[in-house]
């Protein structure tokens, strides 16, 4: 970013000119849906690893700068790509910290209060969005490669069978989602978040620490 607060935006270069264009986009909106369409394409094609904020920026025909200038980091653009209206880092902030046989109930609660929370309910009507708009390989790099990629890494005993442990944990926690928050489905709706919680945590539990009797 330039000190003005203003990044100069470029196409192709040559080509622009050649062609008498500025490769200047008409306006702040124009230019950060064309970043958006670009990351979402770029995400789901290759996932979140593997794309670099520079490939998405040609594929915007954008200047790289102005990337980071609209959207900061790369998981920034990521969250932003998907409309959800949650940093990770909230979420993610509060489990570091958690002993790793209390993960457990922790993800429940963060979770789970998270979403009944006034920016949850965005986050809710955008997974709904996501889940019937078929942008499923968008919504899986961000799981796995962003939310959950801390978690796969301290659950990853026997080493490799990090990511069998958090697709468990996942799928436990859509089942929690899509009763409490979409089908409605008491009185999952209305228990508190400390009862979740403790209900469900030692499941999650399990699936992340406990003896799973992997097969070779």
């Amino acid at each position: 970013m330039s000190s003005g607060g203003e990044v100069a935006e470029s196409g192709h270069g040559g080509d622009g000119a050649a062609n008498g264009r500025t490769g200047r986009r008409p306006g702040q909106s124009g230019t950060r849906e064309a970043i958006l369409a670009a990351a979402r394409a770029r995400f789901a094609e290759v996932g979140f690893d593997k794309a670099s904020i520079r490939s998405i920026a040609t594929a915007a025909e954008v200047d790289p700068a102005l990337v980071h200038h609209y959207f900061g980091t790369k998981q920034e653009l990521l969250t932003a790509a998907m409309d959800i209206p949650i940093d990770p880092e909230v979420i993610l902030g509060r489990l570091r910290s958690v002993p790793l046989d209390q993960l457990g109930e922790n993800i429940v609660r963060a979770v789970v209060g998270l979403w009944d929370s006034p920016v949850g309910v965005r986050a809710v009507v955008a997974v709904r969005s996501i889940l019937g708009g078929g942008e499923v390989s968008l919504a899986r790099a961000f799981l796995f490669e962003v939310v959950l990629k801390e978690v796969r890494t301290r659950v990853d005993s026997p080493p490799g069978t990090g990511t069998v442990r958090a697709s468990l944990a996942v799928s436990q926690m859509m089942g929690v989602l899509v009763a409490r928050k979409i089908i409605g489905i008491e009185p999952l709706v209305s228990m508190p978040v400390e009862e979740l919680a403790r209900l469900v945590g030692p499941t999650l539990q399990r699936y992340l620490t406990g003896d799973l009797e992997f097969t070779e």
